[in-house]
């Protein structure tokens, strides 16, 4: 697979997002989810993404687990900054102590001696951002750490972090329906040279044009997203129906049209665009990875291009 440069660290054009196999879409399947990712790698998907808050630390023992032998082959990321540990209240968290604590502890659960990408998950509530990315400096100093990632920031935070660290890439949503980060973010990451690592490139799934929110379990939070609910619904239907019909044109699955248009996203923008579809289904994986040799035209992306304008309902 086509390698691309965040900054310093070197990845593959697509990663893989774990999450899913820990939380939020369902119930996972622990030996399916470990002949996933070793089938990414397979496939030269090494860039993988977990953090310390999914599933409570299951996901970085799972990702961790699958791994062992084949280290050397990935390049791991994995975030500190959000805390559900009191009565699961969710706490921004970015102090110094914090900082230090998750990330032994997710060493721990990872089995390894150091993450190639290490994110603050999202802003804080209980520091600057300065002592955040400081005590995320020293880790890199003591080499726990490689390389620094901010996740779900604006301009004037990347710039106040970056500061203090060379940040690699900002992690957040970026798809065919949630454009935010190119006007909360993009001047300061062209500036910076910061890359930008999109988590749900297919739209929480929607974008696949497989998704029925009629057969969402209890455990599936999009069941509560406005998006995937009522009157928002039926609008955002025509959307996926776009995706479809340009699919349909090519011979390809409607997910893999999504994701080709992320990927196309880097000359755009002026950044890497790095995205990190997630799934716990080999096919899908397969199905995710294929995406890399769309092409698509000019007058598919003038479609594309325009569908966010019609999105109805918030991301949350």
């Amino acid at each position: 697979m086509e390698q691309v440069a965040l900054g310093e660290l070197t990845v593959s054009a697509q990663g893989l997002g774990c999450m899913g196999m820990s939380q939020s879409y369902g119930t996972g399947d622990w030996d399916e989810s470990i002949s996933v990712i070793h089938r990414a790698l397979d496939l030269g998907v090494t860039f993988l993404d977990t953090a310390n808050v999914y599933g409570a630390g299951h996901n970085e023992v799972l990702v961790g687990r699958a791994i062992v032998g084949r280290r050397d082959e990935v390049q791991l990321a994995t975030k500190c900054g959000i805390d559900l540990t009191e009565g699961g209240q969710r706490r921004l968290r970015g102090t110094a102590a914090y900082v230090r604590q998750a990330c032994a502890d997710s060493l721990r659960r990872l089995g390894v001696d150091h993450v190639d990408l290490y994110y603050l998950h999202r802003p804080p509530d209980d520091a600057e951002i300065e002592e955040t990315v400081g005590a995320m400096a020293e880790l890199v100093r003591e080499g726990k750490v490689r390389h620094l990632g901010l996740s779900e920031v604006d301009d004037a935070q990347l710039r106040r972090g970056y500061a203090v660290h060379p940040i690699t890439a900002v992690q957040s949503e970026y798809s065919l329906w949630t454009r935010d980060p190119e006007t909360t973010v993009l001047p300061a990451m062209q500036e910076l040279g910061v890359g930008l690592v999109p988590f749900s490139p297919l739209g929480r799934g929607f974008l696949t044009g497989t998704v029925d929110p009629a057969n969402f379990g209890s455990d599936d939070f999009r069941a509560n997203m406005p998006r995937f609910s009522g009157d928002a619904l039926s609008a955002n239907q025509a959307i996926a129906e776009a995706v479809k019909e340009i699919a349909d044109r090519h011979g390809v699955a409607p997910a893999q049209v999504a994701l080709a248009w992320v990927h196309g996203r880097s000359a755009a923008l002026g950044v890497p665009v790095v995205p990190i579809p997630g799934t716990k289904r080999l096919k899908w994986l397969e199905q995710n990875v294929a995406a890399l040799d769309v092409q698509l035209d000019p007058d598919d992306l003038a479609t594309l291009d325009g569908l966010a304008d019609r999105v109805v309902g918030d991301r949350y």
